[in-house]
């Protein structure tokens, strides 16, 4: 018996919410179903909601200091969930993945410098990097022929690492959009190579927590002695608690080479100090949301289902790639025949569908779309019933 209800529908208007306030800006329209930005339609945990109450009926807020327990409870959920125990010193807190990113990015290299990503791939990762005068290196993923659709061309980081010398990889694991999570010999494969080259590799794991189908998170930070020694890891209960508006996150730095100065930097520029709300929040997640989050991962995988037994039935020419971790499925439109543009006009004004177009993971994401299915099923047949005669309009004309 669910003692959580995740068909219930939320009306999130009047909130400042994102996934529905940009949506004539982005999109051009307001009459279409935001399935794109990577926030869940969920209710939060009720025991985050009540913690956050608690803090928040007290009449100050002043300046406040992460205690041992918000510390402990990172520490106590990498080892419960994920196997992994880090030692405090090698956290610190970061206000967003993407900001802790930035931060490494200018404090380990410099404007001209090299960085290695991975397309198809969340975006942020080249916006920031060549936002910062960085220039931007691909080893784009392969398309393989087995259930997970892509692996990493191994071979090919090696020659970029040996050829243009960059000094820091932006790894994605589990990876946004594919939905993959790497196994442990390419995670160690990669950490050699980058030892052997002195490349940094900075591991957005902010997807981790939502393994699916009982797969386990593998921490890039803890598969050898030379992940450990060349990392900085990003995580957060953000996306695992659909809390993304508190602006919570961590990073974790094992090699104190790496983590001395750099959290000195972060420190004495005041980056990395924790405001109530965010940590509050987190331990609540993390010491009480456990079946909520256990509930709310089966019932992804009820949704996933339910999308690929209605594309297979009724749109065959759209393809769900099976997530192994997060809220997003990686479609592949190719099959309709279109242009990105006419892929995007057909799901944002046939349809009345706001998905993310596969290109802006870059050009190895056309013919593809971002579906985000964290919401109640029943509206998420819907809108896949509003793609349905979309393309079949499509055919018909």
């Amino acid at each position: 018996m669910s003692k959580y209800d995740f068909d219930a529908v939320v009306d999130r208007r009047d909130t400042g919410a994102v996934k529905y306030e940009s949506l004539c800006e982005l999109f051009g329209r307001a009459d279409v179903t935001p399935m794109w930005i990577a926030d869940m339609e969920f209710a939060v945990c009720p025991d985050i909601v009540e913690a956050m109450k608690r803090r928040a009926g007290h009449p100050i807020y002043g300046y406040s200091v992460a205690g041992e327990g918000y510390w402990n409870s990172i520490c106590d959920w990498l080892e419960r969930r994920h196997n992994f125990r880090p030692e405090r010193e090698q956290l610190a807190f970061v206000p967003g993945v993407v900001r802790g990113i930035a931060y490494a990015l200018n404090f380990f290299t410099r404007p001209g410098d090299k960085v290695v990503i991975q397309p198809p791939v969340y975006h942020p990762f080249r916006i920031v990097t060549e936002g910062n005068g960085r220039i931007v290196l691909e080893n784009p993923l392969r398309q393989v022929d087995t259930d997970i659709h892509y692996d990493m061309d191994l071979e090919h980081l090696e020659h970029l690492f040996a050829t243009e010398h960059p000094r820091m990889m932006i790894l994605c694991n589990p990876h946004n959009p594919v939905g993959i999570q790497w196994d442990a010999d390419t995670l160690r494969r990669v950490a050699s190579l980058a030892k052997k080259y002195g490349v940094i590799v900075l591991s957005d794991e902010i997807h981790g927590d939502l393994m699916l189908w009982g797969r386990p998170h593998i921490p890039f930070a803890s598969v050898s002695p030379e992940a450990a020694e060349v990392s900085v890891s990003f995580g957060a209960p953000s996306k695992t608690f659909n809390i993304a508006g508190l602006v919570s996150s961590w990073m974790l730095v094992r090699n104190p080479e790496l983590r001395k100065p750099f959290y000195y930097w972060m420190e004495v520029n005041e980056f990395s100090s924790p405001f109530f709300s965010a940590t509050v929040a987190t331990e609540a997640a993390y010491r009480n949301g456990e079946q909520w989050l256990d509930e709310m991962l089966a019932y992804l995988e009820g949704n996933i289902e339910a999308v690929e037994s209605y594309l297979s039935e009724n749109i065959p020419s759209v393809k769900a790639i099976r997530p192994q971790a997060s809220f997003l499925i990686w479609l592949d439109c190719r099959e309709l025949g279109l242009t990105q543009k006419e892929l995007v006009d057909m799901f944002v004004n046939k349809a009345h569908l706001a998905l993310n177009d596969g290109a802006m993971f870059g050009r190895q994401g056309e013919g593809y779309m971002r579906l985000n299915i964290g919401l109640p099923r029943r509206e998420l047949l819907k809108a896949l019933g509003c793609l349905k005669q979309a393309v079949g309009e499509l055919a018909m004309a």
